[in-house]
């Protein structure tokens, strides 16, 4: 195949599905499942971990190793974002474990906005005491928590996607969504009186 070929615009508009198949028959098809997945998963990655820019992008390179050696395992029947967010779940806990550092959010000023609209927060959370604020509460929280609204506000993931990633019940995503965020309100009021 001649790199002309490979990157026309037609295998930038392939689906996911699409790209799995062609992956596994030539293996430059990946760098679309990559190039499609990088930017996302390095945000989420940053999001539930401690990780500088670089540690969070080893932990990526990891994710895509590991998701392109499986690529032959995958359920075809799954979505494939949720599959590779899985990946990535386990890799940067994993990383996480290794370290053993208590994470901290790296909150960029739109997940700001997008989480404290969840929230019933103020809208205009732009500086950075508020950003601070917010990363220290979610900081406070239980990994189950902080990984659930993570997912659900942040990377905007519904209930069903939630679970495929963490592989628990819908209903138990639910009540980890509904009491997160009640604790993360709670630590959050802490830091608004201490304040």
């Amino acid at each position: 195949m001649t790199d002309t070929h490979l990157f026309d615009n037609k295998n930038t508009e392939k689906t996911d599905i699409e790209l799995v198949g062609l992956s596994l028959s030539d293996p430059n098809y990946f760098l679309f499942l990559s190039k499609r997945y990088e930017e996302k998963l390095l945000r989420y990655i940053m999001r539930i971990s401690k990780f500088s820019r670089e540690d969070a992008e080893d932990v990526l390179q990891e994710v895509f190793i590991k998701t392109y050696y499986n690529l032959n395992g995958f359920d075809k029947e799954l979505q494939f974002s949720s599959w590779i967010y899985r990946i990535a779940h386990n890799e940067a806990v994993s990383a996480i474990r290794k370290k053993a550092v208590r994470p901290s959010i790296a909150l960029e000023v739109e997940d700001l906005e997008r989480f404290g609209d969840s929230f019933d927060m103020t809208k205009d959370i732009d500086n950075s005491f508020d950003r601070k604020m917010i990363d220290e509460a979610l900081s406070k929280l239980d990994e189950k928590y902080r990984e659930v609204l993570v997912l659900r506000f942040l990377d905007e993931k519904d209930y069903t996607e939630i679970a495929d990633i963490l592989k628990k019940p819908v209903s138990t995503i639910g009540n980890l969504i509904l009491r997160g965020k009640k604790l993360f309100k709670e630590e959050y009021d802490k830091l608004i009186i201490n304040k």
